[in-house]
Parts: C-alpha cells; structure tokens; sequence
C-alpha cells in the first residue's frame, strides 16, 4: 500500500476515526496518565494491527520478518536488562546484532556478493547457486530500528521497555515502516509511555505536511521521472545541455521524492498523535559535505555517525584513521542504499569528498576554507557539483551508463558522436528548476518565513487545495513506486 494510493485515504480515515471512537472512552483510575491505561491499550494494539495490515497489503509472507525481528529483540533486551556481567551484555548485543544484520544480509546481500565472486569461487572449485530471494521491502529500515534499541539499551542509554506491545508498535510503526525516516527507540518508546492524545492542530499540522509530501512526490517527482528515466536509459545519447539537465532534474526528483515520503510519513503520524524529528533540511544548499550529510536523510546520516563512525573510533585515533573511519563509513552507507557497486562507487566519492573536505580545513589551519560571500558560494557550487556527480553513479545502471553519462557532462574533442547528440529541453524539468532556485534563494536570504504555510492566513488553504488540484490533474497515469522502497 502505498501513501499515494487511494487506498491509503481510506486506511488512514478508518483508522483516525477508529482511534476518534476508541478515544471517548474512559481511561480509567488504573495506569491514567502512563500510558497503560485500558483505552490506551486498545488504541495501541489497533495501531499495531493496522501496521501489520499495511504491511501484509505488499506480500503478507513478510510479516514474519518484523515479527521474529520484534520478538528477538525484544527478548533479548529483557535479558541484557538482567544480566550484570558485561560479558554476557556484550553476547547479548552480538546474538542481536548476528539476527538482524544476518537477515538483512541473506535477503539483500546474499546473491549480489555470490554473483560479483563467482569466476573466484569457479577459481577455486566452487559453485555456490544464487537464491534468487525477493527483497523484503522496508528491510533495511526496519532492521537499522531495532538494532538502535539493542545497541542503546546496551550502552545504557535508555531503560529497557517492558511491553511486548509497545516494542512491537515501535517496530512495525506504518507511517515510517517502508522508508524511513529511521525512529529511534530514545524519541519513539517514551512517547508510547503517555496516553495517546491527539487535537486539531496534530490533524492540520499532519495533514499540512502530508500535502506538502504528495505534492513533491506526485507532481514534481514523478513527473521529472519521465525526462529522467529517458535520458539515463540512453546514457550518451542526449548533448550536454540535455545531459546536464537530466541529472540536475534527478537530484531535485530523488530528493522531492525521499522527502516527500518524509513528509508524509512525518505528516500521518502528527495526525494520530506523534512526533517524528525532520529529514531533510535544505541538503541543496550544503556549504560542504559534512554540511551536505547534517541535511539529508538525517535520520539515516546520525545513525551511521552514532552506530558506525564512533565505534569505529570517530576522529578520536589520529588523521589517517579519522579518514580511514570516514570512507569505510560512507562505503558501507553505499552498500546500505543497494546491493550494486554503482552504489558502492557513490558512497566511496561522498567518503573521498569527507577526506578532502578534512584536508582542506587542516591545510588552511582549522579554519572554514574560503570566507565571505563570495567564497561561501563557491563553496556551495562546488558541494553541489561532487554531488550531482556522484548522483549519477547513484542513478545510472551500469559504471558503462554512467561513463557515457559523465562524458556527455564533460565531454572531450574525442567524444565519439558527439555532433550527432540529441537536444531535449524538457520545459517541465527547466520549470521545476527554475522554481526550485527561487525557493533555494529564498532560504538562503533568511526569508524562510515567506515558504511556510501558517495555519492563521487565508493563503494557506488556497495554495494546499491547489497542491492537490495539481497532484489530481497532473499526476503520471503509470505506477510510480517511491525510489527508496528499493532499499
């Protein structure tokens, strides 16, 4: 099920009514104000029960997975709360960590490792056979979930939750469940301890932010796709200009796609009462790379800075280990977004850029490089461009596709057929960027407040009813999954 279905609406208008009804009752002396309460209870175990429902709608043999996934995590963090030998905390955490990434790994990972090795293992007599499994959508979301309740839970950093069925919601969420953002147990399990209260302000927040998400996804995205997915489908076809357009265009489609999840999945759970932290942050306008990573997919970047760099050792051992910490991080962050070496390649470039970004401010004393107005934009311009560049390994099916793709963005005198390129300007694609740089400019001259929909000013309705006007008229006849459901 998908938030841009139809049938999406009428899952979450049976639910918010449902909780409506559930929530006339009486709480009761008995565990008022904790939580615990008997409304409290029925409105979670609905919440849980439609999340499996919202799951199951995609392929209900995947249940079983958040399932086992919930129960092992759950139970072992029972146990790690019991045990008082860092030894066998320490086992505890591994067995969870063994689960989970385990299964991440068979059902994501197993067959990409297995067909790039095979002429090694036919070098060495082997034959290893592919399982040809289906990927469980949501997987690597899920699975990053839970793992940061085992972890923080061993590092003593938040209490153990006692309730099955407050684990398992925070698991198995609908709104975040496929894609993200990524709810950590620290911001998500406490709010699942106070009754659950929601007002007309969560329903015009949320329904604000979900309009604001179905237009970027709908509108924008998908319809850039189509100019997108042709040009990419014939890397090297299309002149510079064309090119250049294309691959600017899917960065404002990638990112109006994944932030328009965001939004949606941000805007649904405002409206049954819960607060999801922001995902996107203006990544366009990134002074650096760093910077670039504070701003996107945020709850993904914190995760591997908490779970994987400062394990590793951060900056914490010295210059070439710090660098060494950074591109292994970015490479396994690579890794997470897909099972191809494209993505790979993309995380190693944003992991080279983090390295000589570093090196840049160690030359120039610790100090920002290039100060002032003039220096802050080029700054920004050259943030953008390594990020376009890496978008189009990112995109690009084949490290030949993106070649000819980086050829036609660059090219040379001895670009073969490059009299023949073909020129597309596709006026929707000029439009969206045309748009996107005023609204960018915007922000960045600290008139942010021009871009907000405040709830006291009659514009607002105006502009959110044309959103979705537009998102009925307009939007691509074709089915158009979110990008990040791949992952």
């Amino acid at each position: 099920m998908l938030f841009t279905q139809t049938e999406f609406l009428v899952f979450l208008i049976a639910i918010l009514a449902s909780l409506w009804c559930l929530g006339r009752g009486t709480a009761g002396p008995a565990g008022a104000g904790d939580g615990s309460a008997p409304r409290d209870r029925l409105q979670k175990g609905l919440l849980l029960i439609a999340s499996y429902y919202f799951y199951a709608y995609w392929d209900w043999r995947f249940v079983g997975l958040i399932v086992f996934s919930t129960l092992v995590d759950f139970f072992i963090g029972l146990a790690m709360t019991r045990a008082s030998a860092t030894r066998t905390r320490r086992g505890l955490m591994i067995a969870s960590l063994t689960a989970n990434l385990g299964m991440l790994a068979t059902f994501k990972y197993y067959d990409f490792f297995v067909g790039s090795a095979q002429e090694a293992f036919a070098f060495l007599g082997l034959e290893l056979g592919t399982l040809n499994l289906i990927l469980p959508i949501g997987i690597s979301f899920y699975t990053f979930q839970t793992l940061s309740y085992t972890i923080d839970l061993y590092r003593r950093q938040i209490p153990p939750c006692p309730s099955l069925l407050d684990f398992a919601l925070f698991v198995a969420f609908f709104p975040q469940l496929v894609a993200g953002p990524i709810v950590r147990a620290a911001d998500f399990l406490p709010q699942l301890r106070k009754p659950l209260v929601r007002d007309r302000v969560d329903l015009f927040l949320g329904t604000r932010q979900f309009i604001i998400g179905l237009f970027k996804k709908v509108f924008v995205a998908d319809n850039l796709a189509r100019f997108v997915d042709e040009v990419f489908a014939n890397a090297g076809a299309y002149d510079t200009t064309t090119t250049w357009l294309a691959v600017i265009a899917y960065a404002i489609q990638i990112y109006c796609d994944f932030s328009g999840y965001s939004d949606m999945a941000i805007g649904t759970a405002r409206m049954l009462g819960f607060r999801f932290q922001t995902n996107f942050d203006f990544p366009y306008l990134a002074s650096s790379m760093s910077d670039f990573w504070r701003r996107w997919h945020i709850s993904l970047s914190s995760w591997l800075r908490d779970y994987l760099y400062i394990p590793l050792g951060g900056n914490r051992q010295g210059p070439w280990r710090t660098q060494l910490n950074l591109l292994m991080t970015m490479l396994l962050g690579g890794l997470w977004h897909g099972a191809a070496w494209t993505y790979v390649a993309w995380g190693a470039l944003h992991g080279a850029a983090l390295v000589v970004q570093r090196g840049l401010v160690a030359i120039g004393g610790g100090t920002r490089w290039g100060m002032g107005r003039v220096g802050g934009l080029a700054a920004r311009l050259a943030t953008l461009l390594v990020v376009l560049v890496a978008w189009v390994f990112f995109r690009a099916s084949s490290f030949d596709a993106a070649g000819r793709m980086l050829g036609a963005m660059f090219p040379v005198a001895s670009w073969a057929g490059h009299d023949r390129a073909i020129a597309w300007h596709f006026p929707f694609a000029i439009a969206v960027v045309v748009v996107t740089l005023a609204v960018h400019g915007i922000q960045l001259s600290g008139r942010s407040r021009w871009l907000r929909l405040r709830g006291d000013r009659w514009s607002t309705p105006v502009i959110l009813c044309t959103m979705v006007w537009l998102v009925l008229l307009y939007h691509p006849r074709a089915f158009s999954p979110f990008i990040y459901f791949q992952f």
